[in-house]
């Protein structure tokens, strides 16, 4: 249907070089014997609808929520014609990533998709940061590519065959993965991280901002979430692995501290929310390391249709953000003290472990592993933080809203393994979950230290770092940049080497 669509814009505005495109995608996908009729069924062990299905069903509508968005966005530009056949060539293209039934031709279209963002992302072409951060992502995403091109090669190698099914067979039936097994995984986890937008490799998702919004929306809603999904799908194979394990629960965690912590000193909103997906993407893939399929995929579903909504009202954003800050000086409710924050992550930690407990002794649902559930916690303790003129009543008030979240995500988890079933796969492993929970204990420290003495001493050391995402975005680019510059072709040629001289020095640009 996108496909379709895609030609039929094509050919009104007659694009040639778009219609080849077009032309060219249908081609692969009917080489590669896909069926738009019938779903494949995923490799894993599906409800009632499955992973694909529920993955499936939420593109579709975030599909024609960003259609319609785009539509009313972009009346009148100039350039509407092919950003129809982008949007819609990319959405065909996401669409098949998540129905294909073989490896091989998951990977192609994960290509494609990606080749229609990057027209999607460089819309405004005269706008060399929009073109920069475009060329940004093209460097990590052929890495990627190449990751995920060699550990399909390896698995063809070593079992004769890049079905999804029976990958699944084989990576049950194992005892003890072979050397091109284990390097097959690790590099398909490799691609994933890189797909994802995973420090230090992260800086081209944050300054994708002079793209439309709806292409924001699609990024952060949809394309960036294919990373954590494609680890699903591949959740027998990549259970059996630890070092594939090790890489998606070190990087996925590591990001999710970093770019947390940088997302508290951003004030514009699309920039937060950018470093907010940077840090969602980490602890996704750290999920699926920790073999908590089924967390991950609720995570997807609910991230995805967050961001989308985010970014669709991101104008709003503003207003609603000053009115709550109005509204907390008028009813005295200020940023509590450190000793606060301090006592409100054992009380969230009580009211997340005795909610579960209740649930699975009333419900006998189905375990909340114990990391799990200290990372529900150390989010929720957060909303203790507030203090006011009456601190009896505001904790009352938090403690019920962080039982009443609790509760909502544990009615969740119920559903989700209804409609999906147990996705699961392994032993958590014990080291991987203590490192977790570190991870997150001085996430919430550091978070409560900054937020509530700001004039410290370690906060005014930590802040210029922080703020800066830690530089590591500035060590990268110098380094590609040196390599393979971008070639900003609508731009002035003197004003282009200026600017990737900048780059290539590492400063801000």
């Amino acid at each position: 249907m996108y496909l379709a669509g895609a030609g039929w814009a094509a050919l009104k505005f007659f694009r040639p070089s778009y219609v080849v495109i077009v032309v060219t995608s249908v081609a692969l996908l009917m080489q590669c014997g896909l069926s738009v009729s019938v779903l494949p069924i995923a490799p894993l062990e599906p409800g009632v609808l499955g992973p694909v299905g529920i993955v499936a069903l939420l593109v579709s509508f975030l599909g024609w929520i960003i259609g319609r968005f785009s539509a009313r966005y972009l009346e009148g530009e100039s350039g509407q014609g092919r950003y129809a056949i982008a949007l819609l060539a990319t959405l065909a293209a996401v669409n098949a990533v998540i129905v294909s039934a073989d490896l091989g031709l998951l990977i192609a279209c994960w290509v494609l998709s990606s080749v229609g963002l990057h027209h999607l992302l460089t819309f405004y072409s005269d706008r060399a940061p929009a073109v920069v951060a475009a060329h940004k992502k093209f460097l990590s995403a052929r890495l990627a590519e190449v990751c995920l091109v060699a550990g399909a090669a390896l698995i063809y190698r070593e079992w004769g065959t890049l079905s999804m099914a029976s990958i699944a067979d084989h990576a049950r039936s194992l005892e003890v993965p072979s050397a091109g097994i284990t390097a097959a995984a690790f590099l398909l986890a490799l691609g994933a991280i890189l797909k994802s937008a995973q420090l230090p490799l992260h800086g081209w998702l944050i300054q994708v901002m002079e793209a439309p919004t709806p292409v924001s929306a699609l990024l952060h809603a949809g394309i960036v979430n294919l990373g954590g999904f494609v680890m699903i799908r591949l959740a027998p194979l990549i259970s059996h692995v630890p070092a594939a394990q090790a890489l998606l629960v070190l990087v996925g965690s590591l990001t999710a501290v970093l770019a947390g912590l940088v997302m508290m000193t951003r004030i514009s909103i699309k920039v937060r929310l950018a470093w907010s997906t940077c840090s969602q993407m980490g602890f996704m893939l750290m999920e699926c390391g920790l073999g908590l399929y089924d967390l991950a995929l609720l995570h997807l579903v609910a991230h995805s249709l967050y961001k989308a909504y985010a970014f669709l009202t991101a104008g709003e954003a503003v207003t609603a953000t000053r009115q709550r800050a109005l509204r907390a000086l008028d009813t005295g409710d200020l940023p509590g003290s450190v000793a606060r924050r301090v006592l409100a992550l054992p009380a969230a930690v009580a009211l997340v472990l005795g909610s579960a407990f209740a649930w699975h002794q009333l419900f006998r649902t189905a375990p909340v592993p114990p990391v799990a559930l200290l990372v529900i916690a150390v989010g929720l303790a957060t909303l203790f933080w507030e203090s006011g003129q009456n601190p009896v009543q505001l904790t009352v008030r938090n403690a019920l809203a962080v039982l009443a979240l609790t509760q909502l995500y544990l009615t969740w988890h119920l559903v989700a393994g209804t409609l999906v079933g147990r996705l699961s796969a392994g032993t958590i492993s014990g080291p991987l979950s203590i490192w977790v929970g570190l991870c997150f204990i001085v996430l919430y420290t550091l978070q409560g230290i900054i937020s509530g003495a700001p004039s410290s001493g370690l906060v005014r050391v930590l802040y210029p770092w922080v703020y800066g995402g830690f530089y590591l975005d500035e060590s990268v680019t110098r380094f590609t940049f040196r390599i393979w510059p971008a070639n900003l072709r609508h731009q002035d040629p003197d004003l282009t080497s200026s600017f990737n001289a900048v780059a290539a020095k590492g400063e801000h640009t």
